[in-house]
């Protein structure tokens, strides 16, 4: 019950933002979309970084260390992306041409 009223939360916050920001000029159609996909994606990240840790949300302390979790994990994440990427670029991608 908890997870949906929060999920409900979020997506009335995410469809007022996009709404704020459609009312105010139509032109930033993209940057609405990227703010909706970011919020998003630091919303599901942070609650799959929480949910998976021992974390206590009810103290500024447990507040402290989920922010410091949540970075941590972020950071591990983009330099998985850099080792994938450079692993990728050093990879022979001109085939096998031997006869």
């Amino acid at each position: 019950m908890v997870v949906w009223s929060s999920v409900l939360i979020f997506a009335g916050v995410i469809f007022g933002v996009w709404i704020l920001l459609k009312l105010k000029e139509m032109r930033h159609k993209v940057t609405s979309i990227i703010i909706i996909f970011l919020l998003a994606f630091l919303y599901f990240s942070f609650s799959y970084v929480v949910n998976h840790s021992n974390v206590d949300l009810k103290s500024v302390s447990g507040i402290i260390d989920a922010i410091n979790l949540y970075f941590s994990w972020l950071f591990s994440v983009f330099n998985n992306f850099k080792i994938l990427t450079s692993n990728a670029i050093k990879m022979n991608w001109a085939g096998n041409f031997s006869r």
